[in-house]
């Protein structure tokens, strides 16, 4: 089982005008009718996840909360940076909380989660090869490797 994190904590200062502080790119739709966080969510369809983890600023909280609930997914956790602090950290902080996590109703506890990380403001053209790629990867990352693509 994969532990989706969502990196979403940008702050959209490089994007300006479009993308503002207080309503930055991930959250925008640029590509389509959803925005980049959903579409980065949508991306795990037919891939074996558990509840999402989005890491977002404060700030952000209820905008990543709302897209969540336009995917109609209502499951999934929000780590909430007070401050940006960068990548290394919020995934520290998401793998933190993966391994806290009870275990959903009929499922085991994992006690090594695999992490998928995303960051929520990429943009993968060839998604079913995206997807066949993580699928490719389970096996070296229940081993215990780290995988990168």
């Amino acid at each position: 089982m994969i532990t989706p994190v969502i990196l979403a904590g940008g702050s959209g200062t490089r994007l300006w005008p479009l993308s503002r502080q207080l309503n930055p790119k991930q959250f925008l739709r640029l590509l389509g009718d959803k925005t980049m966080l959903q579409q980065t969510l949508a991306r795990l369809q037919g891939l074996p996840c558990s509840a999402p983890i989005v890491v977002c600023n404060e700030e952000h909280r209820f905008l990543a909360g709302e897209q969540m609930r336009e995917m109609g997914i209502t499951d999934f956790s929000l780590i909430l940076e007070p401050t940006p602090k960068n990548t290394a950290p919020a995934i520290a902080l998401a793998a933190i909380h993966a391994l806290r996590q009870p275990p959903r109703e009929g499922e085991d506890k994992d006690e090594n989660p695999i992490l998928l990380v995303l960051p929520a403001d990429h943009v993968i053209g060839d998604e079913e090869a995206f997807r066949k790629a993580v699928q490719g990867a389970l096996p070296a990352a229940g081993r215990g490797w780290l995988v990168t693509f």
